[in-house]
């Protein structure tokens, strides 16, 4: 477990890791390639050392150079292993995104039902509809699915999705890939991950055009083998996390490694509370010694609107919003099951939190918070439990670090690093 104290104001300088969110899709994108794929700033967090592990089950080469640990290798393989094994894959949501790859080598995919955090229902009726525009089969069972590839076809594939899910959106764009078809792709998911994935893409000859509505795509006039070189971009949630931690301890610093444009609605909200915060030129910089807080109440809805409040940003600002005058209000529809996580562990704190609804709070800050013991049953409510510990009067101590490790290889270990009162404990 961890021991956070309160804290001096957070000071000095600390580089993110490459996102989780962006570099499961991606090594899923490489496997779907069949040509060597170098990606590098790849974090090292458990859920991609998982889908790695999924990666050489499924009979792909895949590894992190001894001389370059934060840089994986992606080969193609002509081991026939069509099924990884359904306990790994079990253990994060991320495994459907081998569905298209999977499809590619062995013309099945047979995986279980999405694991990683508890925080609401993992549907995957959008991606069973993807695959069916493409001609595949879905059936599924109490264990899993199985999705069958179509023999032959041919044409541009037209899609709209109901809704800009960021899953289903992945899955269009590597199938696509897979059956070298083109691809109409309607209200898709325009987040960072998303884009991600797209501009890898782009490297090995695919056209796209992106715009609010439409993503569409157009295969390589040729094919090559040669070996593409990709990069994670830098973990916004976590860059939101450590300007959060700063900002509710009083302190300067510079957070490195996140691209302006992924991190502004975050910036947004702080500078709404009346924290000076600005991002540009792949650096954060939160100024917050002094501040005079606005006293404003934040709105935060997590939304999957382009521009809009990545849901990962929402607890970390609620720790940061506890501490701050104004009648605050939170929403998540998009995981509906966060707020049951998060909530009831700060109330253990002591915090005063009026639950609207099953994904809608309510609260009036300032409040001063206690520390006790709590747990991290997610990922960020543990980065977020992280947080309300900088200013918990006495010892807040944080279990469940195997949660937190899922998204975060050394997130303590930074906040350390700004000068944070935290460390690791034995029960």
């Amino acid at each position: 477990m961890v021991a956070v104290r309160p804290s001096i104001p957070l000071a000095g300088a600390v580089t993110v890791d490459g996102s989780k969110n962006a570099a499961l899709p991606l090594l899923a994108a490489a496997a779907a390639m069949h040509r060597p794929v170098h990606l590098s700033n790849v974090p090292a967090n458990t859920d991609v050392e998982t889908m790695l592990t999924l990666l050489q089950q499924s009979g792909w080469h895949a590894a992190r150079p001894v001389s370059d640990p934060h840089t994986a290798v992606i080969l193609p393989s002509d081991k026939l292993q069509p099924d990884p094994d359904p306990q790994v894959a079990a253990r994060i949501r991320a495994s459907y995104y081998l569905v298209p790859a999977l499809l590619g080598a062995y013309g099945r995919a047979r995986l279980p039902w999405p694991g990683g955090c508890a925080i609401g229902e993992r549907g995957m009726e959008q991606h069973f509809k993807v695959y069916e525009r493409f001609g595949d089969r879905s059936t599924v069972d109490d264990h899993g699915y199985l999705v069958e590839a179509a023999v032959g076809g041919h044409g541009t594939v037209s899609i709209m999705l109901p809704f800009r899910s960021r899953g289903a959106t992945i899955a269009a764009l590597l199938r696509a890939v897979v059956a070298d078809r083109p691809l109409r792709l309607g209200q898709p998911n325009l987040s960072p991950e998303v884009l991600s994935v797209v501009e890898a893409l782009k490297t090995s000859g695919w056209e796209c055009r992106i715009s609010e509505t439409i993503i569409a795509l157009q295969p390589p006039r040729s094919a090559s083998g040669d070996t593409l070189v990709w990069k994670v971009p830098g973990d916004k949630i976590e860059a939101g996390t450590l300007a959060c931690a700063v900002a509710v301890t009083g302190g300067n610093a510079q957070i490195l490694g996140v691209h302006s444009d992924d991190i502004a609605p975050l910036v947004n909200a702080l500078r709404w509370l009346g924290i000076p915060a600005e991002a540009q030129n792949g650096t954060l910089a939160v100024q917050a010694e002094g501040a005079q807080p606005t006293g404003r109440p934040l709105r935060a809805i997590a939304s999957l609107s382009p521009g809009g409040l990545d849901a990962d940003f929402e607890p970390p600002l609620i720790a940061l919003a506890l501490t701050l005058p104004g009648n605050h209000l939170f929403a998540d529809d998009i995981n509906p099951g966060r707020h049951g996580n998060l909530l009831p562990q700060l109330t253990r704190l002591g915090a005063t939190i009026d639950e609207l609804s099953p994904t809608q709070c309510r609260f009036t800050g300032p409040q001063q918070l206690t520390g006790a013991g709590v747990e991290a049953t997610d990922i960020r409510t543990g980065s977020a439990l992280l947080i309300a510990g900088l200013t918990a009067h006495g010892v807040t101590t944080l279990g469940g670090l195997e949660q937190l490790h899922r998204g975060h290889a050394d997130l303590p270990v930074k906040l350390h690093t700004l000068g944070a009162d935290i460390c690791e404990v034995l029960p």
